[in-house]
């Protein structure tokens, strides 16, 4: 009897350790993966590059294409972001692979063969070219093979390193050098100077730089259709690729990225050749002497100083007598009813002048409707300025019935030109206007203001801005006895 009964109760134990064990090894935390680990922890650590096409620092605090972009990845993943720069391109990949590094690179990637093997890369975001770059007193360079014989560095690690190694089997005699202590900008620059003879840069950032150097010629496009990426250390945990490739996703479709791409690169081919090399001259020779003003007039108004700036070098190139075939006159090429209104007495007087035109810019964005984006509404200011508060007025209501945002600048700057065709005028209350002029108004400003704002930041520019001046020794302002009388302008 008692063997009967002994075996079932023994059975009954048994079973029930092992629903015990299932129960208990059920209740354990399972590994959390990347993502889960990001928000967790509340912080998204990412690594990237000091440059103006990737992350910088101005005045108002951290800015950059691929800053605004992963910051906005941060913002949805509900999560701090926190930016490690590297100090080459060999030590972000570096990092990135380190157990305890930054999860995320974004410093404008591009995926490569060899890069996959450590890497991996996201969906692409922005497409650029890889191109050459000479100086302009030298014979061009139009094809691969006369890239021989000459003195040519690129970035080390860099794709154009890539590129050079499958080019060299092409063309034998190429010789080139590599180097990790140098950037972009300074690789422009050793062009600019004859340092050396050629350089590969991507296009986003040969148009950015441009007007820096003004002997700096495009030669040709070795490789186009460059998908720029962001990279993430390689594994089987695709937790946190898979949320990044629906992020940019959702950036494209909602049109982030296009608003991205043309803040930072959509206005950077406006100058042209021509124009960089004039304006590089004039920020030299001109503008230390009205630099005080600008400043001056800036701080009356808040309005950043090198807004102003770039706006009269738009309007005159800091030409204080400039008189156009309409009566507009002075530095600030105002009106002589918009210098009445706003208390000028002499337009040809550059700090009145500067003075009423930075008065006028506040006034505009004061008169704006508030629905407008504060990051836009300079440039709706702008467009005001130059085709006046009712054409603007009428381009937004037009960009709203074609259902777009009127609240956009990216919208209604497509939208202006229609201004000037009668189709689309006769449906408006203030009728025709030159509405493609606006566009390349705004559109230039806001090239001068990149450049004013880059090469005023001491940490690029070195000690000699440190003090956040432009000023140029043997440069002075003209006294204000010496200034010409503007006789369409009755002083009391």
């Amino acid at each position: 009897m008692s063997s009967l009964i002994t075996f079932p109760i023994r059975g009954l134990l048994l079973s029930c350790a092992a629903s015990l064990l299932l129960i208990l090894s059920g209740c354990s935390k399972p590994t959390p993966n990347t993502l889960q680990k990001i928000q967790e922890q509340g912080v998204l650590h990412v690594i990237t590059r000091n440059s103006p096409s990737t992350y910088f620092q101005d005045r108002y605090g951290d800015t950059g294409f691929e800053y605004e972009l992963v910051k906005r990845f941060a913002e949805q993943l509900g999560v701090e972001l926190k930016i490690e720069t590297a100090d080459n391109i060999d030590q972000l990949f570096n990092r990135l692979d380190e157990e305890e590094g930054p999860v995320l690179a974004a410093a404008g990637l591009i995926s490569t063969t060899e890069r996959l093997a450590n890497v991996r890369f996201s969906d692409p975001y922005l497409e650029v070219a890889s191109q050459v770059i000479y100086h302009q007193k030298n014979p061009r360079p139009k094809q691969p093979k006369h890239l021989a014989d000459k003195k040519l560095l690129v970035l080390k690690g860099s794709i154009h390193e890539e590129n050079l190694q499958t080019l060299k089997q092409e063309v034998p005699n190429l010789t080139y050098a590599v180097s990790d202590q140098v950037e972009n900008v300074d690789l422009l620059r050793m062009v600019d100077e004859e340092q050396i003879d050629l350089t590969l840069v991507n296009s986003n950032q040969v148009a950015m730089n441009q007007v820096y150097f003004p002997n700096i010629r495009i030669a040709f496009t070795l490789q186009d259709s460059l998908q720029q990426s962001w990279a993430i250390a390689a594994g089987e945990d695709v937790s946190l690729l898979n949320e990044i490739n629906r992020f940019l996703a959702n950036a494209k479709q909602s049109g982030l990225l296009q608003q991205l791409a043309e803040r930072y690169y959509g206005h950077v081919d406006t100058l042209g050749y021509v124009g960089a090399n004039a304006f590089a001259r004039h920020l030299q020779e001109r503008l230390p002497s009205y630099e005080a003003a600008f400043r001056d007039a800036g701080n009356n108004h808040a309005v950043d100083w090198r807004l102003l700036a770039a706006m009269g070098y738009q309007e005159s190139h800091w030409l204080p007598t400039a008189t156009s075939k309409t009566g507009v006159r002075g530095l600030m090429m105002l009106t002589q009813r918009t210098a009445k209104a706003m208390g000028v007495k002499n337009r040809l007087d550059p700090k009145q002048s500067i003075e009423g035109g930075a008065r006028y810019i506040a006034l505009l964005m004061s008169q704006l409707p508030e629905s407008i984006h504060p990051a836009d509404r300079i440039w709706f200011a702008l467009a005001a300025y130059n085709v006046g508060m009712g054409h603007l007025e009428d381009a937004r209501k037009l960009t709203a019935a074609e259902g777009l945002d009127p609240n956009k600048w990216l919208d209604v700057k497509n939208i202006l030109p229609r201004l000037a065709q009668k189709q689309w005028y006769s449906k408006t209350r203030y009728g025709y206007a030159r509405g493609g002029e606006p566009v390349h108004f705004v559109n230039n400003i806001r090239r001068y203001y990149d450049i004013l704002t880059w090469v005023t930041q001491p940490q690029i520019e070195g000690t000699s801005l440190a003090s956040g001046t432009t000023h140029v020794p043997g440069f002075e302002a003209p006294s204000q006895s010496s200034q010409p009388k503007d006789p369409d302008v009755i002083t009391p």
